[in-house]
């Protein structure tokens, strides 16, 4: 596996990310809907991905992955759930209320991607280090 390339393709999408965050902080609200729209879009299309690869490897550990990957995209429906309502009417003081649930929302997925970098990194490492043993213990018993 070329983990490398996977993680540029992470880094690329932390870029794209930093850049669509940078962008809508001088956008109108319909625009902003519209991201929004495309942003569920695209996680829609992860979590079909990532939920397939959880029916697929029950039994695999890849298949914990895929099921926290899944129950992440759970969360965004909750999320997304939230925004509808936000986008009925309401007075200013609920507004605000649902402004600060959407920032602490938006911290405890930044904290979830954090820890699931790290997380990543950790298991990136363990599979070199087992293909590593591996390939020692092949050229012992070939000797």
């Amino acid at each position: 596996m070329d983990f490398s390339a996977r993680l540029d393709v992470l880094q690329a999408r932390v870029a794209e990310a930093r850049q669509a965050v940078q962008a809508a902080a001088a956008e109108s609200r319909d625009q902003l809907k519209t991201r929004l729209d495309q942003a569920q879009d695209d996680l829609d299309q992860a979590a079909h991905g990532a939920q397939q690869k959880a029916d697929q490897a029950a039994a695999d550990t890849r298949s914990k992955w895929a099921q926290m990957q899944a129950d992440a995209a759970a969360k965004m429906d909750d999320v997304r759930a939230k925004i509808d309502k936000r986008n009925r009417e309401m007075d200013a003081k609920d507004a605000a209320g649902e402004a600060d649930w959407s920032e602490g929302e938006a911290e405890d997925a930044l904290d979830f991607a954090d820890w699931a970098v790290r997380s990543a990194q950790l298991a990136v490492l363990d599979a070199i280090d087992a293909r590593a043993h591996a390939a020692e213990l092949a050229k012992a018993a070939s000797v």
